[in-house]
C-alpha cells in the first residue's frame, strides 16, 4: 500500500461541543490505482483529503504514506514528506499569471531545492504526458479551462509523488472536458504507478475509477463501481 488511513477520527470545535468531520475512517489505496471518493457538500470529503495530505492532524488514527507513518512527525518532517511523496491537485489551478505552462512546473523544482538544470526537461516531459507540449510557452490566460487543469495535474507530478490527491478536478469543466481530465488521471495513475485519491461530487465519472467509496456523515462506505 502506498496510502493507508487507519481508524481516522477528526473533529472541529463547534461552540461548546465538537463537530465530527470523520468518524473512524479507514482507507487503503495501492499504487497504480485510483480510488474515487464521493459525497455531498459538507459530508467530510475535503477533510479526508486534507488528512491524507498531512495538512491536518486527525484526533485519532494513523496515516501512512509509502510505508512512513506520519504519527509523531514534526512540521518540518511533514513538509518534507509532502514535497517528496505527495502531489496535490487543487480544485482551482491557481496558476501564476505571469508564468508560462513550463515555468509553472519549473518553479516547483525551485521550491523543492532541485537543480534547475534538469527542471526544464522534466517539465517538458510532463507537459507532453498531459498533451500540452505544444502549449509550454503559453500563459494561463492563453489556455482553456481544461488545459489549465492539465497544467495543474502536471505540476502536481513534478516531484514524482507516490501519492496523488485530487480535489474536484472537473467542477469548472463541461462534461466532455471533465471526461478528458478523468481519463488523463486514470492513465497517469497507471503509467506512473501512483496511489490516487479523487474527491468528487460528480458520479458520472465513477466508472473510470478502480474503487469507489462514499462519505456519509463522516463515515466512509464502499459502493459498487458502475459498469464501464
Amino acid at each position: 500500500m502506498s496510502l493507508s488511513l487507519n481508524d481516522i477520527t477528526l473533529t472541529y470545535p463547534d461552540g461548546d461541543t465538537r463537530l465530527t468531520a470523520l468518524d473512524r475512517v479507514s482507507l487503503e489505496v495501492p499504487r497504480g490505482s485510483l480510488t474515487a471518493v464521493v459525497g455531498p457538500s459538507g459530508s467530510g470529503k475535503s477533510s479526508l483529503l486534507a488528512v491524507a495530505a498531512t495538512l491536518i492532524t486527525p484526533d485519532t488514527g494513523t496515516v501512512t504514506i509509502d510505508g512512513t507513518s506520519t504519527t509523531g512527525l514534526g512540521r518540518g518532517e511533514l513538509t518534507e514528506l509532502r514535497r517528496g511523496r505527495i502531489g496535490i491537485v487543487f480544485q482551482q489551478p491557481n496558476l501564476l499569471p505571469s508564468l508560462t505552462a513550463a515555468e509553472q512546473l519549473q518553479v516547483m523544482a525551485h521550491i523543492d531545492g532541485r537543480s534547475p538544470a534538469g527542471a526544464r526537461g522534466r517539465a517538458m516531459a510532463l507537459l507532453d504526458a498531459v498533451g500540452l507540449a505544444d502549449q509550454a510557452g503559453r500563459r494561463p490566460h492563453q489556455l482553456s479551462g481544461g488545459q489549465r487543469q492539465r497544467v495543474n495535474i502536471a505540476r502536481a507530478l513534478m516531484n514524482d509523488p507516490t501519492v496523488l490527491l485530487v480535489d474536484e478536478p472537473t467542477s469548472a469543466l463541461d462534461h466532455e472536458r471533465g471526461t478528458a481530465v478523468l481519463d488523463l488521471l486514470v492513465r497517469l495513475t497507471h503509467d506512473r504507478d501512483t496511489a490516487t485519491v479523487l474527491v468528487t461530487h460528480d458520479r458520472t465519472h465513477l466508472a473510470a475509477a478502480d474503487r469507489t467509496a462514499e462519505v456519509r456523515d463522516g463515515r466512509l462506505v464502499p459502493v459498487p463501481r458502475p459498469a464501464k
